[in-house]
């Protein structure tokens, strides 16, 4: 089965946020998320789209931190514009399972408008 455009779009955009070169770079990071961006990280924490711009650099996929594996990745259009992902990452020993939602902005550009991670606590629940 082919892959709708705007998913494999998606897929992209979420591997270049893994990528430190883009964690490290706050032009191309905010070129990636919506201005109304929110997020559940896996921590629980609430992040605004100001805090994850300011942060980005010094969380996980970092420069000096375990590289992000991620996969698994599945993703449906929701709506015109609108792309529902899913996938899991490891980080270190940390697995997480992983949503995201991406919306086309005023010029074109696919942005990530909301994210959450749920931790995966036993290698047990793992599939």
């Amino acid at each position: 089965m082919t892959q709708h455009p705007d998913v494999a779009e998606a897929i992209v955009r979420e591997r270049l946020l893994h990528d430190p070169a883009v964690r490290l770079s706050r032009p191309r990071a905010e070129a990636l998320f919506d201005p109304e961006f929110t997020e559940v990280g896996a921590s629980g924490r609430r992040w605004t789209y100001a805090e994850m711009i300011a942060a980005l650099s010094e969380l996980h996929g970092g420069e000096d931190g375990p590289p992000i594996e991620a996969g698994s990745f599945a993703g449906t259009v929701l709506a015109p514009g609108v792309v529902h992902l899913t996938y899991e990452t490891v980080i270190g020993v940390r697995h997480a399972r992983r949503s995201s939602v991406w919306r086309r902005d005023a010029e074109g550009a696919l942005r990530l408008y909301y994210h959450q991670g749920t931790l995966v606590p036993d290698a047990a629940e793992r599939p």
